[in-house]
């Protein structure tokens, strides 16, 4: 019975640490499985844009995001904004106020008082330095969601005057009961619905 019982001791063990060893890594509760890569490449100083046709579909936790576009992002952060309260809280923790073009130029930037809160941004400068058109054009604020672990850590280490180069996409995340959170299309617009909402993949 002894000899019986260590080989039900030893099959146990040998059945833990095949379990053990099967286990995936550890991850984001909301990190998508199977997520496509963008391919597009970051420019300095622009901002890239590839629409998808068909839209793609991606569980993401409870979630689900359907990704609109490829996009890509060369831009000073001219402010940020750390949220932990509210739904929208739960897939993005951070929205960045970004500069591109001109808006980058650390000089041009410097001139500007950026106030983030409610998910807006807004700007104040006692002198414009460029044409109010073209701040309105090359900076936004954008909702920010990290796809996986890494990207979670490398944007919550971004300060604001850093430089960043964002890929990945500008998704519409939907809940289970019908809500939606849509991301801007365009560079253009102004005002509410004007945000982008970025699945990051990739912060470089």
């Amino acid at each position: 019975m002894g000899l019986i019982r260590r080989w039900h001791l030893l099959l146990l063990v040998v059945i833990a640490v095949l379990w053990w060893m099967g286990r995936s890594p550890s991850s984001s509760p909301h990190t998508p499985s199977a997520l496509p890569q963008p391919s597009l490449l970051p420019a300095s100083t622009a901002v890239l844009q590839q629409d998808l046709s068909p839209v793609v579909e991606q569980p993401f936790g409870e979630y689900t995001l359907h990704l609109l576009a490829e996009f890509a992002l060369d831009a000073r952060v001219l402010a940020r904004e750390r949220y932990r309260l509210g739904r929208e809280a739960e897939l993005s923790p951070w929205d960045f106020a970004l500069g591109w073009g001109r808006m980058a130029e650390a000089d041009i930037a410097r001139q500007f008082t950026i106030r983030q809160s409610g998910r807006w941004y807004h700007w104040r400068t006692d002198h414009l330095p460029i044409p109010q058109r073209e701040v309105e054009t090359s900076s936004a604020n954008m909702h920010l969601i990290p796809a996986d672990d890494e990207v979670r850590q490398r944007l919550d280490g971004i300060s604001t005057g850093d430089t960043v180069r964002l890929r990945g996409f500008l998704v519409e995340a939907r809940g289970q009961d019908g809500w939606r959170w849509r991301s801007s299309l365009t560079r253009e617009d102004t005002g509410n619905g004007a945000c982008e909402l970025i699945l990051v993949t990739e912060v470089l």
